[in-house]
């Protein structure tokens, strides 16, 4: 990576006594999307506001869009854009007039504040909401909203943290296709978020962060290949049978995964086609009578559980 958006290395942050950041080493791709994913107390958050300047580090060297986030801090603030896990914005007010008042909080003159505003709600498909006071709005035109008032200085860099959380899934294509448009034009998405769908959907490239420390990255395909080739899934029609399947099945039940409350049987497998006919004459033989069974690659929700553990995925996904 010649030219990088965004560059950490060996960053460390503590909070009291306790370490958010590890020596974490990271590097962001001009106009691409970078997903960060993590479970809770990960450190996410904070590398987010280390980078945006709202922290300062205790040890490392940070660069975004070019110039170091220690030195040149006030330079920096005014090449990036920052949308928070809760909106910021105010209720009462209008879209146009929420978005007049942060380009006017950047010091834009007011008829330039204004030509911005428009641009902005019109680029979002906000335009005919653009009087309606902001406490009326669907939680997916809050979002556009408030990544509209992100993109008031046209930033190089926009820091996204959990920005979906709470919305539902209308919203939240919603706010995809906003991100897909900006990188589109150039933007550098840096994308913290715990809907694992999300980051594969979005993300050129992710990191997997545990305990203030980059664990992976890579692309969603390779993350996926590097957890090995095909599984197979079996839901039988009776979660009373998948004691005895996991004990007839031609599969290494050290790498079974067992959900019984959605009566399923997953494991890797080698050779597809020789697990798909192992599987279905052992169920027939023992007349245990499947659901569905199907042949896959892993998903990225498995990459998390492989590498953060059981207990951190129920609280990340």
């Amino acid at each position: 990576m010649a030219d990088p958006a965004i560059t950490v290395e060996g960053v460390h942050k503590k909070y009291g006594g306790k370490k958010a950041l590890d020596g974490l080493d990271l590097r962001v791709g001009r106009g691409t999307v970078h997903g960060v994913l993590g479970p809770n107390g990960a450190g996410k958050t904070t590398l987010v506001r280390v980078l945006s300047t709202l922290l300062r580090p205790d040890a490392g060297r940070i660069e975004v869009a070019g110039h170091d986030v220690l030195t040149e801090a006030r330079t920096v603030r005014f090449r990036i854009g920052l949308l928070g896990q809760h909106a910021a914005l105010d209720e009462e007010l209008g879209g146009r007039q929420n978005l007049e008042l942060f380009g006017r909080l950047y010091h834009l003159g007011a008829r330039h504040a204004r030509v911005r505003a428009d641009e902005l709600l019109e680029r979002f498909g906000l335009a005919d909401t653009g009087r309606k006071a902001v406490r009326q709005y669907s939680g997916g035109m809050r979002r556009r909203l408030d990544l509209a008032a992100s993109l008031i200085t046209d930033p190089e860099v926009l820091f996204l943290d959990e920005p979906t959380t709470g919305l539902d899934p209308r919203g939240r294509a919603e706010v995809w296709a906003a991100v897909r448009s900006l990188v589109g034009g150039g933007t550098t998405v840096l994308l913290t978020t715990q809907y694992l769908e999300e980051a594969d959907q979005l993300a050129d490239r992710i990191s997997v962060v545990d305990a203030g420390r980059v664990i992976a990255d890579g692309t969603a395909d390779e993350l996926k290949s590097a957890l090995g080739g095909d599984r197979i899934d079996v839901v039988l029609r009776d979660a009373g049978g998948l004691g005895a399947a996991l004990a007839l099945l031609p599969l290494d039940p050290a790498t079974v995964r067992v959900d019984a409350d959605r009566r399923l049987l997953s494991a890797p497998v080698n050779d597809r086609m020789a697990a798909l006919t192992g599987v279905v004459r052992a169920l027939q033989e023992a007349g245990i009578e499947a659901e569905d069974i199907t042949l896959r690659r892993p998903t990225l929700d498995e990459v998390f559980l492989h590498l953060t553990g059981d207990h951190r995925v129920k609280e990340a996904v």
